[in-house]
């Protein structure tokens, strides 16, 4: 697959553009990443009605978007356990509003889960101002963009056989495995340079590892759900990229591989383990 220099350089402005946002809000934390997880939330949701339920997508974004506002609303003010309660509820009233709409329900409860658990997992991981909080939130956005661009540049020069043509036709095992050594080794260098407990350079490269696996399933993932409800993108407001759903996709895998890192290293720190 050859090098697309123009396509390259739209992505690389619209990453320009977009990840200084993300990443001054990721730093403030607070109300600061509150209202930029409360913004990715709204754009998803109405990229995911759009999506799966294109005859009445408004209906659908509504209920998901409501939902998942509730969600993230209860773990900012520390109660997780009570978000991921209020994240199922929430399937089943957008599943059981559709329903009552005439529409297939399974598309709006599955997008309240498929899209809830990584923001509410983000949320729990920054953990307001917390400095090893912020640390560990580096470390998915690091290990996560890194899998991702080391893994669409590798396939664009070195090509070679595809990882999955029936699914995603473009993706090679080139990519695959350059997207894999760029996310251990960003693991490792987020240990070794930041502040994160218990984890250690060795550690944060399994940890890297494992992520940046979990990026590329949930980017085959969404390719997947694309390619059953007959759609190229899941939206177009960022040019190169598609929609926002594009972009975060491996993120929404990743999160959960660092989150459950996270909470390993803190029961070693509790010597639960």
């Amino acid at each position: 697959m050859a090098l697309k220099v123009g396509d390259i350089g739209l992505r690389a402005a619209s990453a320009f553009v977009l990840a200084p946002a993300a990443v001054l809000a990721t730093w403030a934390g607070g109300l600061w990443f509150l209202a930029l997880i409360l913004l990715a939330c709204g754009l998803l949701a109405v990229e995911w009605g759009r999506m799966s339920t294109p005859g009445a997508w408004r209906g659908s974004a509504i209920a998901v978007g409501l939902a998942l506002f509730v969600a993230v609303g209860a773990t900012h003010v520390g109660q997780l356990s009570f978000a991921l309660v209020m994240l199922v509820f929430g399937a089943a009233a957008a599943g059981l509003f559709m329903r009552m709409r005439g529409q297939l329900a399974l598309n709006a409860a599955y997008g309240v889960l498929y899209l809830g658990w990584p923001v509410i997992l983000l949320i729990w991981l920054r953990d307001g101002h917390d400095k090893v909080g912020l640390h560990w939130t580096v470390l998915v956005f690091a290990v996560t963009w890194s899998a991702d661009i080391v893994a669409y540049l590798a396939g664009s020069l070195f090509g070679g056989p595809k990882l999955w043509p029936r699914l995603s036709p473009k993706k090679t095992w080139s990519g695959f495995i350059g997207g894999l050594a760029a996310g251990m080794l960003a693991g490792g260098g987020i240990a070794l340079w930041l502040e994160m407990g218990r984890l250690n350079v060795f550690w944060g490269m399994v940890l890297g590892l494992a992520a940046a696996l979990a990026t590329m399933a949930g980017d085959l993932w969404e390719s997947a759900l694309k390619r059953r409800f007959g759609v190229k993108d899941a939206g177009t407001i960022i040019p190169g990229h598609g929609g926002l759903l594009d972009r975060v996709d491996g993120l929404m895998f990743a999160v959960v591989v660092v989150a459950a890192g996270r909470w390993l290293v803190i029961l070693v720190e509790r010597g639960v383990l």
